[in-house]
């Protein structure tokens, strides 16, 4: 497996520490804290970890208390609220120097047939006719601010191609939405939790960004404060991460220094496998 992904897969290894207490390590990314998909991610596992095999998550709520620091491990605690003949319930609370960072609440279901319908996947252009939009070229690179910098050199284990990227740079005026060709670097085992756990990571990327483009602020600047509030996505279908899945995301409203997305992920034969919701704290510095 190429060595970005590997090392992700091995951040998601939680250390058992007693029945409901789990430990995991943090990793820098570039971003002012610890990044809320990495917590996302070891959040989901540790719920999996105290579940009965066979059920799926189905949904999860997730709200971020505190700047995680990705120089100390985390330390989890899930609270079994409830093992039903169909559905689970478990709660989880992220630990770090003693204070809450974030809590979550997952449900988990027994897979049961039933009524289905979905949204169409919109018309973008395919991910092979778009550039990678992980790194800026080296010139455009060298005239961001270091921890800035820091974030966009780092090489990813997850390929971003977007229909309509916008140069942090040069800002400008867009609609609210964006469309996203996500897809791991490299194949992953068949195996759905760790699917489920890199799907939360990952859905973490560019949502709260979508609330940004119709007002050309400049990251550049300093004088704007992004950070994720909360966090809600639902698992619809199976989904590999490893495979081109097209993240659609709006954002309906902005107001109270604070920006409302939310998104649908599509695999590329265009079956809905997630919906994603996510308000967070967007601020303008003096």
């Amino acid at each position: 497996m190429d060595e970005r992904l590997a090392a992700l897969v091995r951040l998601l290894e939680l250390e058992r520490l007693e029945v409901n207490l789990f430990r995991g390590q943090s990793r820098d990314i570039g971003s002012p804290q610890v990044f809320g998909g990495q917590v996302l991610g070891q959040a989901l596992k540790a719920c999996y970890a105290t579940v009965e095999p066979g059920r799926v998550a189905h949904s999860l709520h997730a709200y971020f208390l505190k700047r995680g620091d990705f120089n100390a491990p985390i330390v989890y605690f899930v609270d079994r609220s409830r093992d039903g003949q169909s559905f689970t319930s478990r709660r989880v609370t992220a630990i770090q120097h003693g204070e809450q960072i974030f809590h979550m609440a997952t449900s988990f279901q027994v897979p049961q047939p039933g009524v289905e319908h979905q949204i169409a996947m919109p018309s973008v252009p395919e991910p092979e006719t778009l550039p990678d939009s992980g790194l800026p070229a080296s010139r455009r690179l060298n005239q961001l601010p270091e921890k800035m910098r820091q974030f966009y050199a780092q090489v990813h284990p997850f390929e971003f191609r977007m229909t309509d990227p916008i140069d942090p740079l040069q800002p400008r005026n867009a609609a609210p939405l964006q469309y996203i060709w996500i897809r791991a670097v490299d194949r992953l085992p068949d195996d759905d939790v760790l699917h489920h756990c890199l799907f939360a990571y990952v859905s973490d990327f560019h949502l709260l960004g979508t609330a940004v483009r119709p007002h050309a602020l400049n990251f550049v600047s300093g004088k704007l404060m992004l950070a994720s509030i909360d966090h809600a996505m639902w698992f619809h279908r199976p989904a590999r991460v490893d495979e081109w899945l097209l993240y659609a995301m709006d954002s309906p409203s902005a107001s109270g220094s604070r920006g409302f997305s939310r998104g649908s992920v599509f695999t590329r034969a265009g079956v809905l496998v997630g919906s994603t919701a996510q308000e967070g704290l967007l601020r303008l510095i003096d």
